[in-house]
């Protein structure tokens, strides 16, 4: 059994140089995921090589800008992860690229290893598709960054869930944690570890918190309820994973970045056969009407 001890990563523990998230596929005991997370004061810059892998500039809060391979792009960015879509930055794996915030900020850096080397790239925020998922107290929006059909990447899925103080998302429980094909030969499930990264709006009292529950199977066991916060991560290896529960009062954020050892670049994932049936229920539901989230976006630029 492994415990939630070494899945659930609380925000500052993985802290590293200008980092205050640091994923690595070595630090995971996997193969292919990362997220680093910084935090830039105004006029303060990092630098990044993308190594064997390829990455996402994807702002949390703030703007800033991205320069690689001769091109500079602005990113405008956004207030906050439940204020808009943002715009985002693609960086392919072996680049040399400096992040540099005008304003401060706050910049998710989710990554994948790869072997396709494409090119720099700007991804418009009017562009991610922002979709509503589930209904009633399962009701959620879903921003697809970079997925097949949303963004070209080579092995890397990127996209983030919001959900509103009470429901559940993630839910029913799936899973992607073997490729599997139905008697017709068709792919029904593919083989990817994931990473969740938290925040959680504030109350008026202070912080707020969620929950995060992951577990196995028989053949491979796992065991995780975590208690989040913002800046929590919350690593999955294999397992059934969901719900990821809001508490009241306290809506949730949380991006997912995803990526495995197939030679398609997929997601599809199958349900917890305990509990798929709940999806039925929805079809006689409204969807939350606190959702959408704010979804304005800022002004695409390259300098």
């Amino acid at each position: 059994m492994v415990s939630d001890h070494s899945l659930h990563l609380p925000a500052g523990s993985t802290a590293e140089g200008p980092y205050t998230t640091v994923v690595t596929p070595e630090s995971a005991r996997w193969g292919h995921s990362g997220l680093r997370v910084v935090e830039l004061a105004p006029g303060e810059q990092v630098s990044l090589g993308t190594g064997d892998s390829e990455y996402l500039v994807l702002p949390l809060g703030g703007s800033c800008t991205v320069v690689a391979d001769g091109r500079t792009l602005l990113l405008a960015g956004r207030d906050g992860v439940f204020d808009a879509v943002s715009d985002f930055a693609y960086l392919p794996r072996d680049t040399d690229a400096v992040i540099r915030s005008e304003r401060g900020g706050r910049f998710a850096l989710p990554s994948a290893r790869c072997e396709r080397r494409l090119t720099v790239r700007y991804g418009p925020a009017q562009d991610v598709p922002a979709e509503l998922r589930g209904a009633g107290n399962c009701s959620r929006q879903v921003n697809n960054y970079c997925l097949p059909g949303t963004f070209e990447a080579d092995q890397l899925l990127v996209c983030e869930v919001l959900t509103p103080g009470g429901n559940w998302s993630s839910y029913p429980p799936h899973k992607h944690d073997e490729a599997r094909h139905d008697e017709h030969g068709t792919p029904v499930e593919s083989e990817l570890e994931e990473i969740y990264y938290f925040e959680v709006a504030p109350g008026p009292a202070g912080p707020g918190l969620g929950y995060q529950r992951v577990y196995g199977t028989a053949e491979r066991p796992l065991d995780v309820l975590a208690e989040v916060r913002s800046g929590d991560t919350v690593l999955i290896p294999h397992g059934w994973h969901g719900p990821s529960i809001a508490a009241p009062g306290y809506d949730l954020y949380y991006l997912n970045v995803m990526a495995g050892p197939g030679p398609d670049r997929a997601w599809l994932i199958c349900d917890d056969p305990a509990h798929g049936w709940v999806r039925a229920t929805w079809e006689d539901q409204a969807t939350d009407p606190r959702l959408p989230f704010g979804t304005g976006t800022g002004t695409p630029e390259e300098l």
